[in-house]
């Protein structure tokens, strides 16, 4: 089956795209090695003090610490609510199986200040019961980033379950195999790449978010986003910008990893 391979103006087109969409990314660079304490290009001396402010202030790490363990409660629970859902949704296919997924993805059509304001309110309410889950705190974070993140992991299961043999599970149903046995034995292996994309979107996102975490946090639950917020708010620290470099060598890195695993897996 002969490839097809694009001509000298379609590889120079896209070489111009990339480098359109990469020079802003590519500008952050000579920005974090300014020895300068604002946001500003270096004049000729270099420096690393920002790289080391990273390593040296503790707000930092605690705040990337914070991050780290709210975008994993945030992605379990997010996942195993999605998967809840659209494995019932898809094993019993109720009357009204359209209105029930038009619900739960609801957080996705709703602008992000509406559902910040309502979380907000959510979650004081829930302080004056327990101050364990409630507002500024980091499981109360992690229960509001979920919120916003089900309906995207939702979506991800649902297709990967559009696109799995029914025949399989009436099989095992025929067969004598309880719901509980034909969901995680038949069903879920099935779907296994498809519940692992939906749990890493659903930290990504939890990892970034920042317009709902503005409206739910105060001084004890800082996250990376919202610390990085500050820093651009009150006294623009270039230490923002290393950071910037290290978050993108290391989606560079992850990426590089990826595409040589599937080239492997190919060949």
């Amino acid at each position: 089956m002969p490839t097809y391979r694009p001509g000298p103006v379609s590889l120079i087109f896209a070489v111009l795209v990339a480098l359109f969409l990469l020079l802003p990314l590519l500008a952050v660079v000579p920005v974090s090695l300014t020895p300068s304490r604002m946001l500003t290009m270096p004049t000729g001396e270099l420096s690393l003090r920002h790289y080391r402010s990273l390593i040296e202030d503790p707000r930092w790490l605690d705040s990337i610490l914070l991050s780290i363990r709210i975008g994993v409660v945030s992605s379990a629970l997010s996942t195993v609510l999605a998967l809840t859902f659209s494995l019932g949704v898809w094993m019993f296919q109720p009357r009204f199986t359209a209105a029930l997924v038009g619900f739960v993805l609801l957080p996705m059509v709703v602008p992000p200040v509406v559902s910040a304001v309502t979380l907000y309110f959510l979650l004081t309410s829930v302080s004056g019961i327990s101050s364990f889950f409630g507002y500024d705190t980091w499981l109360g974070v992690a229960m509001a980033h979920s919120v916003m993140t089900v309906p995207f992991a939702t979506v991800l299961i649902l297709v990967s379950l559009s696109q799995l043999d029914r025949r399989i599970d009436l099989a095992a149903r025929g067969l004598g195999a309880s719901v509980w046995e034909r969901a995680t034995r038949v069903i879920m292996p099935n779907i296994k790449f498809g519940i692992v994309t939906a749990a890493l979107l659903s930290f990504v996102l939890s990892w970034e978010e920042i317009g709902v975490t503005l409206f739910i946090t105060s001084v004890n639950a800082i996250t990376l986003p919202r610390l990085m917020w500050m820093g651009l708010r009150d006294n623009i620290d270039p230490a923002i910008a290393a950071l910037s470099v290290i978050l993108i060598i290391i989606t560079v890195l992850v990426l590089a990893v990826r595409s040589v695993i599937t080239r492997r897996r190919a060949a």
